[in-house]
């Protein structure tokens, strides 16, 4: 029974910072790429940051490089999503999502096996 359960969506203003969580269960991750992904009403389904539980390699969307960092707590088995400067064009359902096997630099949501339920992120402006 895999598992992702996103938190600590909600509402911010421009400029503001959030920590989105992403709780990881079930089985063994190390040899997955994790991802964050968006979706805002109207559009299609975006990748925004991704991760490599062995080698910590990470890599983003051109549009929130420099303002988010995707990193891991390995003892809490949890990925975050650290976001900062908040525009209003953020405001998206962020979903967490993990690969079966290591896939370096995996940014379509194909790529992608084990998916969160999704957290409400609204950037008010």
């Amino acid at each position: 029974q895999v598992q992702l359960v996103e938190s600590g969506g909600g509402l911010v203003q421009a400029g503001g910072s959030l920590r989105l969580s992403c709780a990881a269960s079930g089985r063994t991750f190390v040899s997955s790429t994790m991802g964050w992904f968006r979706q805002a009403p109207g559009k299609e389904r975006e990748f925004v940051a991704g991760h490599t539980w062995s080698g910590s390699i990470t890599y983003y969307a051109d549009s929130v490089k420099g303002r988010f960092t995707i990193s891991r707590d390995n003892a809490k088995n949890t990925v975050y999503l650290q976001m900062n400067s908040l525009k209003a064009e953020d405001t998206a359902v962020y979903y967490c999502a993990a690969t079966t096997v290591l896939r370096i630099g995996a940014r379509r949501e194909e790529e992608f096996d084990y998916w969160g339920q999704g957290t409400q992120v609204t950037v008010a402006s």
